[in-house]
């Protein structure tokens, strides 16, 4: 129950950040690099609060590590710097194609061998996914879908450094703090087009606050109980989640394809969840 309520939150934190951004920067109430910087920033106010209020008294950037924070850095700029110029569609099918193709490969590279069942949850989950966003695909700008490929990039490989914490939130919050400064100075050539309204600041605090820095330490911690193919499959349901989100939150049409592709998504991940629980199941059943 444990691990289904950190994965649940962890993932609904995701849906929730792309439904900030997708608001803030769709609406033009913030620019990217604004948006960006707040967003990282609350994350690590936020963090270092909790893990006082915690009774860590060590220092904020004993947890986590540079590569880590400059993968989150990576991330959160290029995520928000294609989503100027993406169609959501196209920036979910990048980003989330991207995440999970960086997952597999890195897995399978170091050994891991997903079962026949995961596979076919694999097939079935992207096929929904595909269904979901393809309508609205259209010839994407290069530099928008190189900035979103590299945002799924960072994130593949920042999930996968995350498996081996045994402190999630000490991890998180060391890492929030680390990327600061790299956002701070990512963000000096765009100082003179700085565009802040109050709704902007808010929407990234939130998205920082809430959808980042306490989404971001339940999915470390929750890492550690999945596969790296489990963690890539799993975070396929996030454009599904996202659309549910716009619907519920944004007064977005109920439509049968997005409920056909929920199904599809939703459905391959249980199939890969349990199928390996199953095949484990077979196997032990043959060797007695």
């Amino acid at each position: 129950m444990k691990i289904f309520l950190y994965t649940s939150f962890a993932l609904i934190a995701f849906a929730l950040n792309s439904i900030l951004c997708r608001f803030a920067l769709g609406t033009e109430v913030i620019d990217a690099a604004s948006f960006t910087t707040i967003r990282l920033l609350s994350g690590a106010v936020t963090l270092i609060a909790i893990s006082s209020f915690f009774g860590k008294n060590e220092s904020k950037t004993k947890g986590g590590n540079w590569f880590s924070a400059f993968f989150l850095f990576g991330y959160a700029i290029c995520f928000s710097l294609a989503y100027i110029n993406l169609t959501t569609g196209t920036g979910a099918l990048i980003l989330f194609g991207t995440v999970q193709a960086t997952m597999i490969f890195v897995a399978l590279w170091s050994g891991e061998r997903p079962r026949i069942l995961e596979w076919f949850g694999l097939i079935f989950a992207l096929g929904g996914l595909i269904y979901l966003v393809f309508p609205g695909l259209s010839s994407p700008p290069i530099l928008s879908s190189l900035f979103m490929f590299t945002a799924g990039v960072s994130w593949g490989f920042y999930t996968l450094r995350g498996k081996s914490n045994s402190n999630p939130l000490e991890a998180t919050t060391g890492n929030f703090v680390r990327a600061v400064p790299m956002i701070i100075l990512a963000n000096l050539p765009f100082v003179f087009q700085m565009h802040l309204t109050s709704r902007g600041v808010l929407l990234s605090v939130l998205s920082g606050a809430i959808a980042s820095g306490i989404g971001y330490s339940v999915w470390y911690a929750a890492l550690k109980f999945h596969t790296a193919t489990r963690a890539a499959i799993l975070q396929l349901s996030v454009p599904a989640l996202s659309a549910i989100g716009g619907v519920v939150m944004l007064s977005e049409n109920v439509s049968a394809r997005l409920l056909t592709a929920t199904f599809l998504i939703l459905g391959g991940i249980s199939l890969a969840i349990f199928g390996r629980k199953f095949d484990k199941s077979m196997t032990l059943a043959k060797q007695n």
